[in-house]
């Protein structure tokens, strides 16, 4: 009975495998942009966002531009919400030449959008469910969301790459189905295609991944199949949008927070929001013909404003990932095991020089600082050790952390069989456009849908289509990997020594390549103030990231706290929770010397930072329970 079904699942995957070449080369999509790729406007604002001496408008500028708004003379749109799509919004609708103004209460990327998996995918598990399910739906989900994973890595080359993950198979019938599976896969990506997958052997494999258990568990490694999907810098990709958005022409304004909704005296619909800036506590008023509400977990809270018995759209799921040493998995190699003992998906994957694990998907609530659980962290390390020839301990766990998926429920659905983690745009309330569920790899057609769905309510008149396809962002245009050797050639890391006496420094090859990687043709900015300002100095030991990155952002990336650069100008509260804890109080000086703020400032901003690394599971605040990971 077994085989039997096993076999007709191979024969499920070859049927569709025929069909789904012919889709392809039928149905490859072509998006709205393109036909308006050489347009005037996308050459301008495109020389507008290259330009090497671009800086976004001040923080001031921006919310001057958002009071400027009246009645009268309204934005088109304004986007509650500084997460990906939130800033894809903006983005697209500026480049069309509305007038759009967006909102965060805390920071560009401090939700669900920094905490992701780093994965820019089409979705195997989806094309999976397409063959059996027959499911022609899921099908048109993963040709869709192959194609904006290719975009989304040639739109920011130097904050995403093509990533090989390695499926163990420990038997003959697991590596059939698992490269038929992914040669569908290579297959559906056509021309949008990373690399080819293929199958290595046992000894093969090992070799690539020294750590990857050849016996265990009364099985033997029979090969592997090797697969590309993409990878990213998720925080540093949604800030890089958010500034690209400014650098449009929208007036973006982090920590400001929406406390209630404008309304028309006579027909009730929404026109603009009461803001707060929770920088400097003021509130004023922005008008605007429609309210785009992106966000994320939170565009429930956002819809009651609007309506206190609005049906609610989000359910919640939580996602943990713990990173773990270099040691536990190659430079370039990822691990992805589909389906484990108990039926979920794990993976170990390299990331920014550490390794990233997880994860798990079960029900929580919605909080500002998600927390991992304990058991959670034990579970995922668990599984990976299933996996590896190696000890896995629980005190090599530099960071965990969790984040909250908002699937979508469509909110005039009848049953809960409606949830998805395909998008959902609704219009529930005059004036208000909701966009969420999704994923960061369809972010941009996710924006382009919800800024349709704004002009259509508005009756917007937009100057051009979408042009956000073929759009690079800001440090993107003339990019390419071996940029850093200008870096390491040029510039050089001037350092103050604790005497006070200023010494000259290496810009080595990891500096290098961490600032051209994450500023990509900005990086030099960033060199020079190194150089010129004695700013070259490691912030951490062990890690590239340089003191002169704190101050480049505060000046160009709307950094407002130490918490937005220890966790989304930089990512080292995510990589290793206690080098960031040391880190705090220089970060905390330099920003107080761009920012000039007051003895009290700089001891709440310690505070806050203290508060929000505890939300970090470490080995330092580890809770052991039975210590089979000591």
């Amino acid at each position: 009975m077994a085989a039997s079904i096993r076999l007709r699942r191979i024969g499920a995957l070859a049927a569709v495998a025929g069909g789904t070449y012919f889709t392809v080369l039928s149905n490859t999509p072509i998006a709205s942009s393109d036909r308006a790729a050489s347009s005037p406007t996308l050459t301008t604002v495109k020389q507008k966002i290259a330009d090497p001496f671009a800086a976004v408008p001040s923080r001031a500028a921006q919310e001057s531009a958002l009071i400027g708004s009246s009645a009268a003379n309204p934005l088109d749109i304004l986007v509650v919400g500084g997460g990906a799509t939130g800033c894809g919004v903006a983005l697209d609708a500026a480049t069309r030449g509305l007038r759009v103004g967006l909102v965060e209460r805390d920071d560009f990327s401090s939700g669900t959008s920094s905490r992701s998996t780093k994965l820019i995918h089409g979705g195997v598990r989806y094309l999976e469910k397409a063959v059996f399910n027959l499911d022609y739906g899921q099908l048109k989900l993963v040709f869709h969301a192959l194609e904006e994973r290719k975009q989304v890595i040639d739109n920011a080359p130097h904050l995403c790459h093509a990533l090989p993950c390695m499926t163990p198979c420990f038997n003959w019938f697991e590596v059939i189905y698992y490269w038929a599976g992914l040669k569908m896969y290579d297959l559906v990506a056509g021309r949008r295609l990373l690399h080819l997958s293929r199958y290595y052997s046992a000894q093969e494999s090992v070799e690539l991944f020294p750590t990857l258990a050849r016996k265990g568990n009364d099985r033997s490694l029979k090969g592997t199949v090797v697969y590309y999907d993409g990878q990213m810098n998720d925080a540093r990709l949604n800030v890089a949008l958010a500034c690209t958005a400014a650098l449009a022409g929208a007036a973006v304004l982090n920590h400001a927070e929406v406390i209630s909704f404008l309304r028309d005296e006579g027909t009730g619909r929404i026109i603009g929001a009461r803001i707060r800036n929770n920088v400097s506590g003021k509130e004023f008023d922005a008008y605007a013909k429609v309210v785009v509400n992106a966000g994320g977990p939170f565009c429930d809270s956002v819809r009651k404003m609007a309506d206190k018995e609005a049906k609610p759209m989000i359910c919640p799921s939580s996602g943990v990932h713990v990173v773990l040493p270099d040691y536990y998995s190659p430079e370039g190699m990822g691990l992805i095991v589909p389906k484990t003992k108990d039926g979920r998906v794990i993976f170990m994957l390299p990331w920014l020089g550490r390794t990233i694990a997880g994860t798990t998907d079960s029900n929580t609530g919605i909080t500002m600082l998600p927390e991992p659980h304990e058991d959670e962290i034990e579970f995922i390390l668990d599984a990976i050790s299933d996996y590896l020839n190696i000890k896995v301990r629980r005190t090599d766990v530099l960071s965990a952390w969790s984040g909250i998926r908002p699937l979508a429920m469509d909110p005039k659905a009848k049953s809960t069989e409606s949830i998805s983690r395909d998008h959902v745009v609704t219009e529930d309330f005059p004036g208000l456009v909701t966009i969420t569920g999704g994923k960061w790899t369809t972010y941009r057609s996710m924006a382009e849908d919800a800024v349709d769905a704004a002009i259509d309510s508005g009756k917007l008149s937009p100057a051009n289509k979408c042009m956000t396809y073929n759009l690079q962002l800001i440090g993107a245009d003339g990019w390419d990997p071996a940029s850093f050797t200008v870096l390491a050639q040029q510039y050089v890391r001037m350092k103050k020594s604790y005497g006070g006496k200023v010494v000259p420094g290496v810009m080595d090859t990891a500096a290098a390549k961490h600032l051209s990687h994450d500023y990509g043709t900005f990086a030099e900015r960033v060199a020079s103030i190194a150089q010129n300002e004695n700013l070259g100095k490691r912030l951490a030991h062990g890690y590239p990231i340089l003191e002169a990155e704190v101050a480049y952002c505060a000046r160009y990336e709307y950094c407002e706290s130490a918490v937005d650069f220890i966790a989304r100008r930089s990512r080292l509260a995510f990589l290793d929770t206690d080098a960031a804890r040391r880190a705090v109080p220089r970060v905390i000086q330099i920003l107080a010397a761009e920012h000039q703020w007051d003895k009290s400032r700089q001891k709440l901003e310690m505070q806050r930072a203290q508060e929000f690394l505890e939300t970090f599971k470490s080995s330092r605040n580890a809770q052991f329970h039975d210590g089979k990971h000591n």
